[in-house]
């Protein structure tokens, strides 16, 4: 019976620590405020995730299943065009709400970039994952790729600029292109 129950706090927590990096759109906490957030103390934190790396990585997991988890193949009909697909990520991804959650992104790829091993690997592991979801619409691992870094551009001109539009237009011109009869099999124009 204890073991369902520290389940079922450790959850809870981890949901608290999350929300509070979204609402910071950083991982950046400190525990203290973690723990405020999550109406408990540091070393109940400490307890349930061992420290606080553990603690980001979880919930950046947890947060990164939910969305992928909304963008997977059965999540549209058999059959949507590919540019329907982008559209709803896209609008998805920069609504108002969504913010929080880019900014974590940016986060999570800034401590990538700094040298952070363990954020590099998480790094690879949720672009491979993102891959693979998005070659259930479209099969070239070259345009998969390419969309995906056209979409991370895009996210961080938006955050920078507030432009949707600006976004949205380069990724439409990307998907006329692997639309486009005349593209070469497996290449961009």
């Amino acid at each position: 019976m204890p073991r369902k129950r520290d389940q079922s706090s450790r959850e809870h927590l981890l949901e608290a620590c999350l929300a509070a990096f979204i609402r910071a759109g950083t991982l950046d906490l400190s525990l203290d405020t973690l723990a405020e957030a999550a109406r408990t103390s540091k070393r109940m934190l400490i307890h349930y995730f061992g420290g606080r790396e553990t603690l980001e990585e979880m919930a950046m997991a947890r947060l990164e299943d939910r969305l992928r988890a909304r963008f997977c193949a059965g999540a549209f009909p058999v059959g949507t065009p590919l540019r329907a697909v982008v559209t709803t990520l896209w609008e998805q991804m920069t609504a108002p709400q969504s913010r929080g959650v880019l900014l974590l992104s940016m986060d999570l790829t800034r401590r990538s970039w700094s040298g952070s091993e363990r954020g590099k690997s998480f790094f690879e592991e949720q672009q491979r994952l993102w891959s693979e979801m998005l070659r259930d619409f479209l099969p070239d691992p070259v345009a998969v790729e390419t969309l995906l870094q056209l979409f991370q551009g895009a996210a961080l001109v938006y955050l920078v600029t507030g432009d949707r539009e600006r976004g949205q237009r380069a990724l439409d011109r990307l998907i006329g292109e692997l639309s486009s009869e005349r593209r070469a099999p497996g290449h961009l124009r």
